[in-house]
């Protein structure tokens, strides 16, 4: 209730009832006008990335935006790549004030975290204050999220199916005339790496942190954890990842890696790989793609980077989940922070200030739609992906005019992965699978970047996992995407 509207009402108390029902009625579907009298409020929005040292200062700029737009500030609060699941489970448990929060398959696991009750359920507030929302993202994103048939989080309008490359620092590939065509395997880097080894002392030949893993043909029940189903499945059968003998194979040619003093020492504790990326000190790595992926990186890294296939392009869980903004559960404002999340998704200038900083400190735009960085961009480098609708973002300098035309055409073409928009259900095994993340927290890492040798020590870890109730745990998933499979054929 406005100022204006208490002063009437204690004038003119026998009108009280009446002033109180018109209040009502204007209310709950008027932004605009009920903005104006509101208190404002002060949005939490946890994200994931490298802490960026100027992310107050753009705050504070798309703070007087939000202001004039939804009378809401924004304060943004990064949590690093490696430290983001754990943090935020603690945040959950304390019950940390917060609004909205970055989710994914692979990241604080969406669906899981969906059913614990940390995130809210959205569809009322999608309907009532994310009517444009739901026009501007891809209707795959929005059905593929849901979970249990409900929506609890806005995924990012971006690429839709799920495609590894190997990227590689094209400094580095010129000043030795090295040719990456036909390299597509993990084995078939062995000759590039051996190059780089021999003449980069300083260079770090494979650049990784501890959330690689091995790309291997199967689709995972949960990210990252053993249990899977190959991508060309006709019985739907979950296998432990680490028992195939693509796995297998992939393990022993990391150690051989690791040996060879390709990988860091430190890979299977290393949070990100930010610094190596600011200095230029690495050749290369894998990386999830996008048309016109090669002009992102080299645009924000500064220098020019290349990538070729290391996957098909399959559509999955991990894709459609794979950026998501959920409004907590425990949020004081979850109305406004739909508010904010269908801007966000809606208004181009929005979006890119959240995206690429502030214009004329951060960047500068070339023409109506290309923009290119400026120095101080490194100190507001953003992971794109993780912010909500690619497809408002301003194109890069050596993006072509129809690059959004060419994402709608890569997702088209996507596969869909046998498995699409199954779910496991983990009530009934929630101790056993708690003891699985245990033991994973514990191996999981050391052995997928190569750092332990598999031949002495994968039975061993299959035999933890096993005792954890990794078993248990894949039976009940088996019962459930056989039940799935019936009904989805």
């Amino acid at each position: 209730m406005t100022k204006r509207r208490r002063r009437l009402s204690f004038i003119l108390g026998s009108l009280m009832s009446l002033v109180l029902v018109l209040t009502a009625c204007g209310g709950a579907g008027s932004t605009e006008e009920g903005s104006k009298g509101e208190k404002p409020v002060e949005l939490i929005w946890y994200t994931i990335g490298t802490p960026q040292k100027d992310v107050d200062k753009v705050m504070e700029e798309v703070s007087k935006y939000t202001m004039d737009k939804i009378n809401a500030t924004v304060t943004m609060k990064m949590v690093d790549w490696g430290d983001y699941p754990q943090k935020m489970q603690v945040n959950v448990a304390s019950g940390e004030p917060m609004d909205i929060l970055f989710t994914a398959s692979g990241g604080f696991d969406y669906v899981q975290n969906a059913r614990k009750g940390a995130f809210l359920e959205l569809d009322e507030l999608l309907a009532q204050y994310g009517k444009e929302l739901t026009q501007a993202v891809d209707p795959a994103f929005l059905s593929g999220s849901k979970v249990d048939g409900h929506n609890y989080g806005i995924p990012a309008n971006k690429e839709l199916p799920q495609q590894e490359v190997w990227r590689f620092n094209k400094t580095l590939l010129d000043k030795y005339n090295l040719d990456f065509s036909n390299v597509r395997t993990l084995d078939s880097l062995e000759p590039l790496l051996k190059v780089i080894k021999e003449n980069e002392p300083t260079v770090t030949a494979f650049s990784m942190d501890k959330q690689y893993v091995p790309y291997v043909p199967y689709d995972y029940i949960i990210q990252n954890l053993p249990m899977a189903v190959k991508l060309d499945t006709k019985d739907y059968k979950i296998v432990n990842i680490l028992e195939t003998d693509e796995m297998k194979q992939a393990l022993r040619t990391m150690h051989k890696y690791y040996k060879a003093g390709y990988v860091s020492p430190e890979a299977a504790t290393t949070g990100s790989t930010n610094d190596l990326t600011t200095s230029g000190n690495w050749f290369l790595d894998r990386a999830q793609t996008q048309p016109m992926a090669d002009n992102l990186w080299s645009a924000s890294y500064g220098y020019p980077v290349v990538s070729t296939p290391a996957s098909d392009a399959i559509i999955t869980n991990t894709s459609v989940q794979g950026s998501i903004m959920a409004i907590s559960a425990n949020s004081e404002y979850p109305e406004k922070a739909m508010e904010f999340l269908n801007l966000l998704n809606t208004d181009p200038v929005l979006r890119n200030m959240v995206d690429s900083g502030i214009e004329g400190v951060h960047y500068q735009m070339i023409d109506d739609t290309h923009m290119k960085n400026l120095a101080e961009s490194k100190n507001y480098d953003m992971p794109s992906y993780s912010l909500g609708n690619n497809m408002l973002l301003n194109l890069n300098a050596n993006d072509p005019d129809d690059k959004w035309e060419q994402f709608k055409k890569f997702n088209a073409e996507g596969v869909n992965s046998p498995i699409l928009s199954f779910n496991f259900d983990a009530s009934k095994v929630s101790t056993e699978l708690a003891a699985v993340q245990n033991v994973k927290e514990q191996y999981w890492a050391a052995l997928m970047t190569g750092t332990l040798n598999p031949d002495e020590h994968l039975e061993k870890v299959v035999e933890k996992f096993n005792e954890a109730g990794l078993e248990k745990v894949m039976a009940e998933a088996q019962v459930q995407l056989e039940a799935w499979a019936a009904g989805n054929q």
